[in-house]
């Protein structure tokens, strides 16, 4: 690579890293799926009932670096960044020039990419996985070697461990290849070489799953009941064109190159795979985003056929002006997309943010932020007060903070000055409870709508009970959760949480 297009990509990487860590507004928290996340460090296996192993690894590792949020933002911005990388080298591989480097890397960058990357989700290593079975694909028909099929296997163990969304882009790649004189590579005996290598480095998540009666169909269930059932098809499609607004002309292009070019006669494969995979994710109703790492493979395409066709006078003039437009059509996603706003201007502004359907939540109903948003609030306010009444409890390392969700758990966890640990029946933390020691107590965390039930429920069971407080910040998504506190037991609590466990874990058919 000569210097001058070195110095441009890692002026490129280094840009991205600094607006990541600009984008969202310091009155936002962690999202509640990071707290999860993070926690997964703490309990380390091959495989967890919400997501696969490998996001706990870097969790780890986030931990090891010492827990701070400039470590949490990092990664995936490392991820968004590599995936830059990777078009870069993309079009590099499809003879584009420099031009067609830059204007593709910063096709991706001023997308949805800035939104996935500033969260610590498997999203943005899921696009990254997808990126990069797309090149290895490109280098395999570019020259044949059998060193891509292997590298493919190999990213794609790496997805697999680190969300199983990427089953989709193999779904959509076997039918697209089937279609193409390229299905030849079907005969090749090196790729099931690679398929042996990919299955043996999963293997181990597989077992866990077996071992675990399969959460995942579980959790894929639950989905579907809960969540997917509320996806208009409509919506999915509209998100499509909005996670890359200003640049969705070149995604165009891109297609329509692979389909009419004939310098991409050879990659025409990704025409039709394009089509299959979002079908396939259309027919199950997926969630718009679960679609990003299907898009920014095209956009080398795209950018490699315009940097073709602008080889005359006016092109070179209208070169600067193209690259320009990609971060100035930015400017409207960035003004609706992005947590950089005060809540009391979401709540003042919501026509703004209705009419792309972003009010309303994954329980199909319309509220005042977008639910991401929303879940970045309340948490530090949570753990304060947890924190509080854990200090006013006597003989407080005998008591038990348990919580509804995963998310209230995973806060109070990260942001406890008392070294508080926070379970609950949701998600991962079902199998994180501590029975090793007596509880006398109980800190319960409750969702809004159980305020008086959970007195009359459970008060019984103590010498004293207390509404103690709740979250009172009204723009957060948990607003109005409340905080018992129940003291000095007449029942055993170890022995009740047990039966619990056991009936919530035979109610999703888990191993006791």
């Amino acid at each position: 690579m000569a210097l001058k297009n070195r110095i441009i990509l890692i002026s490129l990487i280094i840009f991205k890293f600094i607006m990541q860590y600009q984008l969202i507004s310091p009155t936002y928290e962690l999202q509640r799926d990071e707290f999860l996340h993070i926690d997964q460090a703490n309990h380390l296996a091959w495989g967890y009932l919400s997501v696969p192993p490998l996001t706990s690894w870097i969790s780890y590792l986030i931990k090891i670096l010492g827990n701070s949020v400039f470590w949490i933002k990092f990664f995936p911005a490392l991820f968004g960044a590599l995936t830059i990388l990777i078009v870069w080298k993309t079009i590099e591989s499809l003879k584009g020039n420099l031009f067609a480097q830059f204007f593709g890397s910063c096709c991706i960058m001023f997308s949805v990419l800035f939104r996935l990357n500033g969260l610590y989700q498997p999203n943005s290593f899921d696009v990254l996985c997808w990126t990069s079975i797309y090149y290895c694909i490109i280098k395999y028909l570019n020259n044949r070697q059998s060193k891509w099929l292997f590298y493919m296997a190999i990213v794609f163990a790496l997805g697999f461990l680190n969300k199983y969304n990427i089953v989709f882009l193999i779904l959509g790649l076997i039918p697209a290849v089937a279609l193409v004189p390229e299905r030849k590579i079907f005969t090749e005996k090196k790729l099931y070489y690679g398929i042996l290598i990919a299955i043996l480095i999963i293997l181990p998540n597989i077992i866990w799953q077996y071992k675990n009666n399969f959460p995942v169909f579980v959790h894929f269930k639950e989905l579907q009941d809960t969540q997917l059932v509320h996806v208009n098809r409509w919506s999915f499609i509209r998100s499509q064109f909005l996670f890359f607004f200003g640049t969705f002309p070149v995604l165009i292009f891109g297609l329509y190159a692979l389909l009419k070019h004939p310098a991409f006669k050879t990659y025409r494969l990704f025409f039709y795979s394009f089509f299959i995979t979002l079908g396939i994710f259309l027919f199950l109703r997926a969630k718009d985003y679960y679609a990003i790492g299907l898009y920014p493979i095209y956009f080398a395409f795209g950018a490699v056929y315009i940097s073709s066709l602008l080889e005359n006078k006016t092109g070179q003039i209208l070169k600067p002006i193209l690259i320009a437009l990609t971060a100035i059509l930015f400017l409207p996603v960035y003004n609706i997309a992005f947590p950089n706003r005060n809540p009391a201007y979401f709540v003042n502004h919501p026509d703004k943010y209705r009419k792309y359907g972003m009010l309303t939540w994954e329980d199909g109903k319309e509220h005042p932020l977008p639910q991401d948003f929303a879940d970045m609030l309340g948490w530090q306010e949570l753990a304060r007060k947890v924190d509080s009444l854990y200090d006013q409890i006597p003989r407080s390392e005998n008591t038990l903070v348990l919580c509804d969700n995963y998310g209230q758990a995973g806060a109070i966890n990260y942001y406890s000055k008392r070294g508080i640990k926070a379970v609950s029946f949701n998600a991962d933390y079902i199998n994180w409870f501590n029975l090793n020691k007596p509880y006398r107590n109980v800190i319960r965390i409750k969702d809004r709508w159980e305020r008086e039930r959970e007195l009359a429920i459970t008060s019984p069971f103590f010498g004293k009970s207390i509404l103690a407080d709740s979250i009172t910040n009204s723009y957060a998504r948990e607003y109005g959760t409340v905080i018992f506190t129940f003291i000095h037991a007449k029942i055993n609590i170890n022995e009740r949480i047990s039966k619990e466990i056991a009936s919530e874990k035979t109610a999703k058919k888990l191993p006791l």
